[in-house]
């Protein structure tokens, strides 16, 4: 990264090795913990990752096979695989594979190749298992199970055997969510001869839009669009006030474009902003918590989400199209980030921390000139904006990545490079087949019983019909479902579990085809905040132990840290169930303007409530009154947003008038 005089050191920052950054994926992202074989078997595994690819890669290109063919496909390369790089036991050797991992991959090609193998005598058995197809189902469904709990860990497989377990036994159940059982046949039958189990709609995402996605981003890697993130964030906002905390928050923003992992997402980007943060000034828990907030944000931003949005597209239905979703998304994205940025500012100015210094500031004019590395983001945004279909847009966009790496000797990507980016984009992607086809289990179960309306039901009846408490319930339980779950898995287990209670409450006695659209977005986005910031949430805090693990820092306080900079997630997803003109649904721009407004104007004052610090340092009644204006201000209803913004402004003139009375920083910020 180069300065307007000279070559900055690339250390000058502390910044962790290639080596450290992966064994901190090892240690708290359960999809890195992979084996690392040599010979002949790193060959086959890298031959066939490529295979998985290029098979993708043809049906976006030329159409998907039947729905059974091309999901089992896509199931059998990602269950052979994972049983070949993943190990049994996180700390065991990883440069071999035990001979029963062999087994577990052959019989994974079997299970894979069956339904290609049988197509027509199964579809025209009409449900009806032969001996045969019992025991495969049954292995299938084993093999799910194992290969879950190996790449996206125990609480999805955990949940998933209770989910099974529920289904065989549904009379012994309390009476709230008692049913007529299935017997072990049945329950087979529904996970791997239907569409509504492991070969149901998660996994029919993950097959098609999820995979080229994944491809996309794999490409942009190899062409070096992380590393210009992290310049382009550093050239702008670095010489800011607290300047490295804000550019931790804007790379983070960019790298959740392409990312789909809250920790992969720090480890990346965390690896460099921390030691900044750490260098001029923030205490390690702060500089974690920052990273690790702004990190797991980046699952919240449009235009991938961390894959959820096509997850989303599939499971509301009713023709909403993938734009619907990114569109909604956009201002509730905003308004986290915002929030976190108006955080650290405050923090900035109550410690006196300065920006970075022009030495320190890579050449502005150097980082725009490789803004061309951002037009395949851009592609793919206006692709869909003018309907061109999901996949074909994610091809365009790994087209474009491979044109634009030219333009630069650095971020041309040869044969090799390129076949390299399909073998990691098909590496990535197995974390995602085994959640979506174990998310599949649950999904089916709960369809097949009727679950998921049985405890909306009872959290409404429980919340005595009261909307606060409902959601309340429902974010206990979204945040406890999602600890330690990836964003496919996170999206799934709280659609299907939680947000019927918040369709139940919004539109009691209404069939499901009748539901407003804005009601089940409503309902769709609370879970999925809800879910994704257990990443940050004590104590399973996953992203944020991942980020002390960069900055030396204590975990539970740099959790601690991370869920009271992102304070705005926990406020955001309440604004959308009570203010839907947030997601941009059959509203006025002078509608959203306001709110958005409001809203801003609430996350500064509660910013500075929690901090404690505006202009100067504020006293414990001053505090109070500013959050309680925030809150106001937040509140989507004119009374208290006029009171809030008359609060609001009384403060701020009170802080203006008094701020030199010898309570600012006695550090001079740049």
């Amino acid at each position: 990264m180069t300065t307007k005089n000279e070559q900055i050191d690339d250390n000058q920052f502390e910044q962790l090795s290639a080596e450290d950054q992966q064994a901190l994926l090892e240690k708290y992202d359960i999809e890195s913990n992979t084996r690392n074989v040599s010979g002949i078997m790193k060959k086959v595994i890298y031959v066939g990752l490529l295979l998985f690819s290029l098979f993708q890669v043809y049906t976006a290109i030329f159409g998907v096979f039947p729905a059974q063919i091309q999901r089992t496909v896509h199931l059998g390369f990602g269950l052979t695989f994972i049983f070949l790089l993943f190990p049994a036991v996180r700390k065991t050797k990883k440069d071999t594979i035990p001979f029963y991992d062999y087994i577990l991959a052959l019989i994974s090609i079997v299970v894979g190749s069956y339904w290609v193998i049988n197509y027509e005598r199964l579809v025209q058995s009409l449900g009806r298992m032969e001996t045969m197809d019992f025991y495969i189902g049954l292995i299938a469904t084993i093999l799910v199970l194992e290969a879950a709990r190996r790449a996206v860990g125990l609480p999805i497989t955990i949940i998933a055997g209770l989910f099974l377990l529920y289904a065989y036994f549904g009379p012994q159940m309390p009476d709230f969510m008692a049913h007529r059982g299935q017997s072990v046949e049945s329950i087979v039958n529904l996970m791997f001869y239907s569409t509504d189990g492991i070969l149901g709609t998660p996994i029919s995402v993950s097959a098609t839009f999820i995979f080229v996605f994944l491809l996309f981003g794999a490409f942009l890697v190899k062409t070096g669009v992380g590393q210009y993130f992290n310049d382009l964030a550093v050239a702008f906002a670095g010489k800011l006030i607290g300047g490295p905390a804000k550019v931790a928050i804007f790379s983070s923003a960019l790298q959740g474009t392409i990312s789909g992992s809250s920790v992969a997402n720090v480890v990346t980007s965390g690896s460099y902003t921390i030691p900044m943060m750490k260098k001029l000034g923030y205490k390690k828990e702060f500089a974690g918590a920052v990273e690790a907030a702004a990190s797991t944000g980046g699952q919240l931003m449009p235009p991938i989400m961390g894959a959820a949005a096509f997850l989303m597209v599939e499971f509301i239905g009713r023709g909403i199209t993938y734009w619907d979703i990114a569109k909604a998304a956009a201002i509730p994205a905003l308004l986290y980030f915002t929030g976190i940025w108006i955080m650290t500012h405050f923090e900035a100015k109550r410690l006196g921390l300065r920006g970075l210094s022009d030495e320190e500031l890579p050449n502005r004019k150097e980082v725009l000139m490789k803004i061309y590395l951002l037009v395949p983001i851009m592609l793919i945004i206006v692709l869909m904006l003018v309907g061109v279909p999901v996949m074909h847009a994610a091809l365009y966009g790994i087209l474009a990545s491979i044109l634009v790496g030219m333009f630069n000797k650095e971020t041309r990507l040869g044969f090799a490079d390129i076949l390299d980016a399909l073998v990691d984009g098909a590496k990535t992607a197995l974390g995602v087949v085994a959640a979506t086809a174990c998310a599949g289990i649950i999904v089916g179960v709960v369809v097949k019983t009727g679950l998921g309306l049985s405890l909306a039901n009872s959290l409404v009846k429980l919340a005595g019909g009261s909307i606060l408490l409902t959601l309340f319930f429902v974010m206990i339980a979204s945040l406890i479902l999602g600890m330690g779950a990836p964003t496919t898995a996170n999206y799934v287990i709280t659609s299907t579990i939680a947000a019927p209670a918040i369709v139940a409450l919004l539109a009691p006695d209404v069939p499901q085809s009748a539901v407003p659209i804005v009601v089940l977005l409503s309902a769709h986005f609370f879970v999925f905040y809800f879910g994704i910031i257990a990443d940050i949430t004590p104590p399973v805090a996953l992203a944020a132990f991942a980020a002390s693990g960069i900055s030396g820092g204590d975990p539970i306080k740099t959790g601690v840290n991370s869920a009271k900079l992102a304070i705005a997630a926990f406020i955001i997803p309440y604004m959308i169930v009570f203010s839907p003109a947030l997601l941009m649904i059959d509203v006025t721009v002078l509608e959203i303007i306001w709110v958005v407004f409001t809203a801003i104007m609430g996350m500064i004052a509660i910013g500075a409530g929690v901090i404690g610090f505006w202009y100067r340092k504020l006293m414990i009644v001053e505090r109070v009154v500013v959050m309680a204006a925030g809150l106001a201000m937040i509140y989507p209803e004119s009374l208290s947003d006029t009171i809030g913004l008359i609060v609001f402004i009384a403060m701020w003139a009170l802080q203006i008038f008094s701020k030199n009375k010898g309570n600012e920083p006695k550090t001079v910020v740049s």
